[in-house]
C-alpha cells in the first residue's frame, strides 16, 4: 500500500513539472514582445504629450523605465516632465536615479542640480553643479557653483571659482540676468557678475577695502550694474 502511495505521488509530480515547463515560456517576455510593448508605450507617451495629458505621459515613462532599467533616456524624459511642472523633489529623485545608470548624463545633472537647489538641498546641488562644470566647461555652471559655495560659507572655494570665472575669456561675452524690480531684469557680463560676487565674499569676511575694489572693477565693466552700485553705496 505504501509503495502504491509513493508511486502515485511521483506520478503526480511528473505530471505537474511538464505543465509548469509549458506555462513559463508562455508568460515570459521575449525580446520581440518587449520591443513591441516599448513601441506601443512610446506612441501613447507621444500622444499624451501632444494632448497635454501629463499623468498618462508619466505613467507610460514609468512602465518603460521598469521594462528597460538600463535605458537612461526614459528617466531623463520623466525627470524633465517633473521639472517642467515644478515638482522639484520628484525631478531630483528621478534625475539622481538616472545618474546611477549613466553618471555622464548632462540632462540629468542639470535637472538634479537645479531641482536640489529649489528644495533647499544646497550641498547636494553644489555637487551636481561642480560635476556639470567639469563635464561641460559651462561657465554658468561654474558661476552657480561659486554662488552656492558663497551661500554655504565655503569662502575659499567660492573665491577659487570666482577667480576661474574672471580669468575665463568667455565670461566677458556671456550674459547673466539679475532682477532689479518685480518686472525688470538687468543683463550684465558674467565677469562683472563674478566680480560682484567676489565683493560679497569680501563683505562677509569683513574686508571692506577689498570689497570696494571688487565692486569698482565690476562697475568698470558694467557702469549701470545696479547690484554693484547698491553694494558699493552700502560700504560708505
Amino acid at each position: 500500500m505504501m509503495n502504491r502511495m509513493r508511486l502515485l505521488v511521483v506520478l503526480m509530480l511528473l505530471a505537474v513539472v511538464p505543465a509548469m515547463a509549458q506555462e513559463t515560456p508562455a508568460n515570459a517576455e521575449t525580446p520581440e514582445s518587449i520591443r513591441k510593448r516599448n513601441e506601443t508605450d512610446q506612441r501613447v507617451y507621444q500622444l499624451a504629450i501632444r494632448y497635454n495629458d501629463m499623468a498618462v505621459a508619466r505613467t507610460k515613462l514609468m512602465e518603460l523605465i521598469e521594462r528597460n532599467p538600463t535605458n537612461a533616456r526614459y528617466g531623463e524624459l520623466l525627470a524633465t516632465l517633473y521639472f517642467e511642472t515644478n515638482q522639484f523633489s520628484a525631478a531630483a529623485l528621478t534625475a539622481l536615479d538616472v545618474l546611477q545608470v549613466n553618471d555622464r548624463s548632462i540632462e540629468a545633472l542639470e535637472i538634479a542640480a537645479y531641482s536640489l537647489e529649489q528644495i533647499g538641498a544646497l550641498d547636494r546641488s553644489l555637487t551636481q553643479f561642480e560635476r556639470l562644470y567639469l563635464l561641460t566647461d559651462d561657465i554658468f555652471a561654474l558661476y552657480k557653483s561659486a554662488y552656492l559655495q558663497f551661500s554655504l560659507k565655503k569662502f575659499d572655494e567660492a573665491m577659487n571659482s570666482i577667480n576661474m570665472l574672471v580669468k575665463n575669456a568667455k565670461s566677458a561675452e556671456e550674459k547673466l540676468g539679475f532682477p532689479i524690480s518685480d518686472t525688470e531684469n538687468q543683463e550684465v557680463s558674467m565677469r562683472a557678475a563674478a566680480l560682484n560676487l567676489k565683493a560679497l565674499v569680501y563683505v562677509e569676511q569683513g574686508s571692506t577695502e577689498d570689497a570696494r575694489k571688487a565692486y569698482q572693477e565690476a562697475l568698470a565693466l558694467e557702469p549701470d550694474f545696479k547690484l554693484a552700485k547698491d553694494g558699493l553705496n552700502d560700504l560708505k
